[in-house]
């Protein structure tokens, strides 16, 4: 090694550099490792589902785990389905006595109700006390309300109009009411800039992935297909993906949606460019040479969002407007688990520093908290139940240091 050689190494800009390939390893071979995109069905995380029939509104898809102790009544974020909670879920019945029910938001996943097109902040958190009623009756058990972004917002909604008599605690993960009203501004153009449809299941996972919108592969294969649903006939990807892996040949057939626009194919090493609109690219199968797998289906069988964020736009303030007063106004124990600290706003500043509430903060990680460090928000929470006495640790459990 020449001495320039030497010094270019040691020096500063041998960061900035891209790394060396190792001989005998093509570059080709160094930037485009595969990934198994398969789906996974929600069974491998929890231990049961139901569909929950309310009164006068509809039915919610219900996921549950756990047999024993306190409720955590998860909500999940816009656009996500309960399947995000699913790997979390697995960790965090592994590390304290509790039960889990995660359930579809309105609109969200597999739930259907009378009026799908009502996403207010009165009508989803009056849905929370409506199931958890139809769930435990008027005996219900302690529960400690979890909810990542619009669902934290929902969750503390819920708490602050005393809708579950037996709250006990509530926390909330990267939702802050500052940040969210300046994020609002531009939401519209992030959902434009997504594919508008998918060929198939694995597509949209891998997508999700290397977009960053989930950071975790593992939560990824079983979340996703909670988001999107099959074009010609209006399927759940989560239900397919159920009927698939336990060996059906035949899924329930809806009614088919029409509202929807469906383009032509784009090459196939274009998956990861996400210029456009809703009503612009589409993104295809993730095997350049097409080849076919249990779920691949024929071009006309494309896969769309489940839910069409762009037209809830009229009820994006309403979730978030006043949502610090309201959480610091909770007489329940409570958490914030962010993303970065300065998502903080000035009345949770002050809030925090009064000591009203804990709070963590997770780095490296993206806003889907939960679901990119399932194990260490986990911990984190399990640590904050078990020093409130909400819950008995099990052996597994090792008290993670509180943050602030």
């Amino acid at each position: 090694m020449s001495a320039l050689h030497r010094k270019v190494v040691t020096s500063d800009l041998a960061k900035k550099l891209p790394p060396v390939i190792p001989a005998g390893i093509s570059k080709k071979q160094g930037v485009s490792r595969r990934h198994d995109y398969s789906p996974t069905s929600w069974d491998h995380y929890f231990s049961a589902r139901q569909d929950i029939e309310v009164t006068d509104v509809g039915s919610f898809r219900v996921y549950l785990t756990g047999e024993a102790g306190p409720v955590l009544l998860l909500l999940h974020g816009g656009g996500f389905s309960a399947l995000s909670w699913a790997v979390f879920s697995k960790n965090i019945t592994s590390l304290v006595t509790c039960r889990v029910v995660a359930f579809d938001i309105r609109g969200h996943g597999d739930t259907v109700t009378n009026d799908d097109s009502d996403l207010s902040a009165d009508t989803l958190s009056s849905d929370v006390g409506k199931v958890a009623r139809a769930l435990f009756g008027e005996a219900s058990p302690p529960i400690i309300l979890i909810g990542h972004s619009m669902g934290g917002a929902i969750a503390v909604h819920a708490a602050s109009k005393n809708l579950l008599p037996s709250l006990v605690g509530v926390i909330v993960i990267d939702v802050v009411e500052g940040t969210a009203m300046e994020a609002l501004r531009g939401m519209q153009s992030y959902l434009r800039g997504r594919p508008s449809s998918f060929k198939d299941l694995k597509t949209a996972i891998e997508w999700c992935v290397r977009s960053g919108v989930i950071r975790n592969l593992e939560s990824a294969k079983v979340s996703v297909a909670g988001q999107i649903k099959r074009f010609s006939t209006n399927e759940t990807g989560s239900t397919i993906v159920e009927y698939i892996e336990h060996g059906k040949d035949s899924v329930p057939m809806p009614v088919p949606i029409t509202n929807a626009l469906i383009e032509e194919d784009e090459e196939a090493d274009r998956l990861t460019e996400t210029a456009g609109s809703e009503n612009g690219p589409s993104v295809i199968d993730s095997e350049k040479n097409g080849s076919q797998n249990s779920f691949t289906h024929p071009a006309s069988d494309r896969y769309v969002w489940r839910i069409n964020l762009t037209e809830t736009e009229k009820y994006w303030t309403g979730w978030f407007e006043g949502l610090s007063a309201m959480f610091l106004s909770c007489s329940v124990p409570k958490m914030l688990v962010l993303a970065g600290v300065d998502r903080l706003d000035k009345d949770l500043t002050v809030g925090q520093m009064q000591g009203k509430f804990q709070m963590q903060v997770l780095p490296q990680v993206g806003h889907a908290v939960h679901e990119d460090s399932p194990d260490k928000v986990a911990d984190i929470l399990a640590t904050f139940m078990v020093r409130h006495q909400f819950v008995e640790p099990t052996n597994n459990f090792t008290r993670t240091y509180p943050a602030c």
